[in-house]
């Protein structure tokens, strides 16, 4: 039976579950519109994943950049299988975003000239990402997102509040329901509650990245998509105590930094895309037993980066003389709750963005720094389309609440099995894990039986050609399915 519920403690015209990058911005457009937003965060704002974000903003910004450019590099990194419509959009509409994002009081580097200081970063054809802070992009971001939503009398901050359960009634989604009891009553929720990369043992993630939102989307009836394809980052700090999983951002490898084998020399075009470049650290790793390769940043400007230059100084570490041990770690997950290019998912009046969501916008590898332009992007596109939802009333509440844990058994799991290289027998062992979005991730990598950007299979080691723009669902049911998608 579900849970009684009492009356609405709160009615806004829309609830934004998570405070990161993607959640503050459309709790923003949503208030400038002149909606009552609720803006759910389990954290204080401006501790949230988007915080620790060293990457920038893609966008085409230069002269010597166009948006069929940034679309091209979006589309090559993503091995056949990005969403091309997604990937238009993201590409026609960031310039505007990273505009607005100045308005809203957002400072970006900027070179001498005054002209914004745009950065080179792997699978980028051309310098487009633009940073605030050097590698403190996120930080500037986020802080100043989130300084702006408290001021703003149309957003109620509800910090240390969770999002319990869905709240579905007549087909739709009616609201949600917070771990203290709290009811809101809503026309639409805008899940931006993250990724789930926190789930393998070895991450960039902080611990909370575990799919929650996932599962609560599901729950309600929600379809998933493409959760086998996890992009891990080529350069994890490894074996520093203190800064284990520290992202190294590629924005150093832009500016020069190299990576070297245990012999001092190179072995890989440190500006591939990641998955190339991924790969090509494990099988050195595998080859030659070795822990980890170096990151030489010893020519690189220190002052560009200056939030790596002293974490990695705070744990004993000189990056201007020494080298930085690393190896690829979980980052990124490409699939998330299945939605259309405003935000939509399956069951009406349920939205998702950032990387809770999925539009095939990444397909099967992610091109640096699209996930901040993406967050903003369909964030603002979401939180339009939420506005244009019915306002209900008097519906009986009927909620599925979630009751699994993360144990650490399923972290040591996902690394082993659905790690860099994954086999069917691997795989199979994930169907019986007690976490429930572990057995899912586990039968979507079985049914892609190829090898293609993040998903490495070794018993399937060929790209199949018929999967090209061809992604995997998950229904309610669990039951998983192809779907192209253009």
């Amino acid at each position: 039976m579900p849970p009684t519920l009492t009356a609405g403690s709160h009615e806004p015209d829309v609830a934004v579950v998570g405070a990161g990058a993607a959640g503050l911005y459309a709790a923003l457009c949503a208030a400038r519109q002149g909606a009552r937003v609720a803006l759910i965060s389990a954290t204080p704002l401006a501790q949230t994943a988007s915080y620790w974000a060293q990457g920038g903003l893609a966008a085409a910004l230069s002269e010597q950049d166009s948006p069929q450019l940034h679309l091209e590099d979006t589309e090559r990194a993503g091995r056949a299988l990005v969403r091309h419509s997604a990937a238009a959009i993201l590409v026609a509409e960031a310039p505007e975003c990273v505009r607005d994002l100045q308005q809203l009081g957002v400072r970006f580097d900027a070179d001498r000239f005054g002209q914004l200081a745009l950065g080179l970063e792997g699978g980028h054809s051309v310098r487009r990402v633009v940073h605030a802070g050097g590698s403190a992009t996120g930080r500037r971001v986020v802080r100043e997102l989130s300084a702006l939503a408290a001021a703003e009398p149309r957003i109620a901050v509800l910090e240390g509040a969770r999002a319990k359960a869905i709240w579905r009634a007549e087909d739709r989604c009616r609201g949600l329901v917070c771990d203290d009891g709290a009811v809101i009553s809503t026309r639409a929720v805008v899940l931006a509650t993250g990724g789930a990369a926190a789930l393998w043992s070895r991450t960039t993630n902080p611990p909370g990245s575990q799919g929650v939102g996932l599962l609560l989307a599901h729950a309600a009836g929600a379809a998933l998509a493409d959760l086998e394809l996890l992009q891990f980052h080529p350069t994890a700090v490894i074996g520093v105590p203190g800064r284990e999983g520290f992202l190294v951002t590629e924005a150093i490898r832009g500016e020069g930094a190299v990576l070297l084998d245990g012999d001092g020399e190179r072995f890989v075009d440190e500006l591939a895309p990641r998955d190339e470049v991924s790969r090509a650290i494990d099988e050195l790793l595998e080859r030659t037993g070795a822990r980890s390769v170096s990151l030489d940043m010893r020519e690189v400007d220190p002052a560009l980066f200056p939030n790596v230059v002293s974490a990695l100084a705070e744990a004993g570490l000189d990056v201007t003389r020494e080298l930085i041990p690393v190896s690829p770690a979980a980052h990124f997950m490409m699939g998330g709750i299945t939605t259309d290019l405003h935000g939509r998912s399956t069951v009406p009046g349920l939205y998702a963005v950032g990387e809770s969501a999925c539009t095939g916008l990444h397909g099967a590898n992610r091109l640096a720094s699209n996930s901040l332009s993406e967050c903003f992007v369909l964030g603002r596109r979401a939180a339009s389309a939420a506005l244009g939802e019915p306002a209900l009333s008097g519906a009986e509440p009927y909620v599925v609440e979630l009751a699994a844990e993360v144990v650490p058994a399923t972290k040591t799991a996902l690394w082993e099995h659905a790690g860099l290289r994954r086999s069917a027998a691997g795989l199979a062992a994930l169907l019986d894990d007690p976490y429930p979005l572990a057995r899912l991730i586990g039968a979507c990598a079985l049914a892609r039986e190829e090898s293609r950007g993040a998903q490495v299979r070794v018993d399937y080691p060929q790209t199949d050609p018929a999967l090209e723009a061809t992604h995997t669902i998950v229904a309610p049911d669990g039951s998983i399915s192809f779907e192209r998608w253009r």
